[in-house]
């Protein structure tokens, strides 16, 4: 489960990103979060990864409290939460070779990349480079994934076959957060869609008729 209660979030810069949002996502939901730039998007998202600390108020991810989480706990937190990013960045989790080694063949089966082994990245397509990205979050077995932006290089096509996957990967069981700014591909899936505009959350809801300015 997801909690935010009341957060802040300040910059040194003096930008307010998040201005006392609250949020709750329930373990084995799909949302998508939406909004314009510089609306706070990319602000929950280091809040929810632990990558920074909130100014005020409480988080609570999967049963770690973000708000004073000890150090050592973060590649904890992180082998809970798999981070897809629109260009994929290896992040430290904490869990030994032997037991990726084991669940590598089960997740490039359900990403459909069982035939892909032996390739080399620049012999993977977009998509397919995308579904390595996915295949990456899931190697850990994470009860949630965020979903940065997953499709932002993909054409429409291919975004589509993204988000079924990300679609059928919650449909076993896990939380999905995806982040997105593509009306047309969040107005095809009816899921939940919470809107942020200039650090609030203005809308929570079905996401169809949604409108991204």
């Amino acid at each position: 489960m997801i909690r935010l209660s009341d957060v802040v979030k300040e910059y040194e810069s003096g930008t307010t990103a998040l201005k006392g949002i609250s949020l709750r996502i329930e373990d084995g939901e799909f949302v998508f979060l939406v909004g314009p730039s510089g609306s706070g998007k990319s602000t929950i998202i280091k809040l929810l990864t632990g990558e920074i600390v909130p100014t005020s108020g409480q988080i609570a991810v999967n049963g770690f409290s973000l708000t004073n989480i000890a150090e050592r706990q973060i590649p904890l937190l992180r082998r809970s939460v798999g981070v897809i990013f629109q260009d994929f960045a290896m992040r430290a989790v904490g869990s030994s070779p032997r037991e990726i080694k084991k669940r590598i063949p089960y997740v490039l089966e359900l990403v459909g990349l069982e035939e892909k082994t032996d390739r080399y990245p620049n012999e993977l397509s977009g998509g397919e480079q995308q579904r390595v990205a996915i295949a990456r979050a899931l190697i850990n077995n994470p009860s949630t994934i965020i979903a940065d932006e997953p499709t932002g290089n993909l054409d429409p096509a291919r975004s589509l076959e993204i988000m079924r996957l990300l679609e059928r990967i919650n449909h076993l069981g896990t939380t999905m957060v995806v982040v997105t700014h593509e009306k047309d591909l969040v107005n095809q899936f009816k899921k939940r869609v919470v809107t942020l505009e200039q650090g609030i959350i203005t809308s929570d809801g079905d996401g169809v008729g949604y409108n991204a300015r």
